[in-house]
């Protein structure tokens, strides 16, 4: 299996339109080329991009579909000039597959800021075929953006770290955020704001998890470690805040105001945003100058934070809190993800689903 290089017949399950709906497609895969690993998935996690692309949210989307960007799999065959893996090798595929290696994002290891990423689907690869994700039985991808899944760690904890784990790490790693001590907050405890639970948690820090409402108040505390638990409407226990944060991981993927917590950011502090959002958000500029906050934002991260990421899980023990489910119910976990109705993220057992 290790030298077969034509091109592969798959199976994966594809939205056809704006509807979202997945159901089987069988496609081809590009042959494996000289840099590329042939890899076998075992599953996939979902994240709420996959319902923005596969609904056409952001005016981008191109069908047939096949979404999924959280891949872990087994290598089953590498490309002739292929050094960083071997046939039977764990590993791991997230969001981006090609970067143009030229421009200063590339060259600085940060190719997720490369005008011209190529992303794992919805996207057209360098031959021109289009990139398909990983709720299918296979992918190929360019070693340059496939990971070592460290070893113990199992293949369904692993995914979400591919893109949720990575994407908390990447701006606590770039904006100095890492020592122990500071004291920040998480907005939104879905699958991005429980791995910063668990990550800022593990790295010293006192942790608020900021919400809408009451009802993950246990779950936070209780469950994910969270030092403290706020709700945005309780204006007194909001003015209690005020001034005291070093940052807020913004992950909440839908509108809403930001006055209410950059009001909670201390000099110098930072609100970073991570959602998806395609609506202009609303901020008056001097809640920004009296005391100098920044807005800023942060895509995913770079191949070499993810290694980092990983290692710095299996070192601390961390895991994602998953739901783990078959191919043939993706339609209903996409309709509970868009309500917030999982318990962080699903994760899709690729291996151990019928495809057709």
């Amino acid at each position: 299996m290790g030298t077969i290089k034509a091109e592969k017949t798959v199976t994966g399950w594809a939205a056809r339109d704006s509807s979202g709906v997945l159901s089987p497609y069988t496609y081809t895969l590009r042959e494996t080329g000289p840099e590329d690993v042939y890899i076998k998935v075992t599953c996939c996690g979902v994240c709420h991009t996959d319902i923005h692309q596969v609904k056409n949210d952001l005016g981008m989307s191109n069908y047939p579909m096949v979404p999924g960007h959280e891949v872990v799999g087994e290598v089953m065959e590498v490309g002739s000039e292929v050094t960083k893996f071997k046939v039977g090798d764990i590993v791991g595929a997230g969001c981006i597959v090609g970067s143009c290696q030229q421009c200063k994002p590339c060259k600085s290891e940060n190719e997720q800021y490369c005008n011209k990423k190529i992303w794992s689907y919805n996207d057209v690869y360098t031959d021109q075929k289009p990139t398909q994700g990983g709720f299918a039985e296979a992918m190929v991808v360019d070693q340059r953006f496939v990971v070592h899944i460290p070893e113990g760690m199992g293949a369904e904890q692993a995914a979400p770290l591919l893109c949720a784990g990575v994407t908390i790490y990447s701006p606590l790693k770039h904006f100095g955020l890492m020592q122990s001590g500071l004291k920040g907050a998480i907005l939104g405890l879905g699958g991005v704001g429980h791995m910063g639970v668990k990550l800022a948690k593990a790295m010293g820090h006192h942790v608020t998890v900021l919400s809408s409402s009451d009802k993950k108040r246990e779950e936070a505390l209780a469950h994910l470690g969270a030092d403290d638990y706020l709700v945005s409407s309780d204006s007194a226990k909001m003015q209690e805040q005020f001034d005291s944060f070093d940052y807020i991981i913004d992950t909440i993927p839908v509108f809403h105001p930001l006055e209410p917590y950059l009001s909670l950011l201390k000099l110098d502090g930072k609100l970073i945003l991570m959602g998806v959002i395609n609506t202009p958000l609303q901020f008056v500029s001097p809640m920004v100058m009296l005391g100098r906050k920044c807005i800023t934002g942060s895509f995913i991260g770079s191949i070499k934070e993810t290694e980092e990421m990983l290692e710095f899980c299996k070192e601390k023990k961390l895991s994602s809190t998953i739901e783990t489910v078959k191919l043939d119910y993706i339609n209903t976990a996409l309709e509970r993800l868009e309500k917030n109705d999982v318990r962080y993220r699903f994760v899709v057992d690729v291996v151990g689903s019928k495809l057709t």
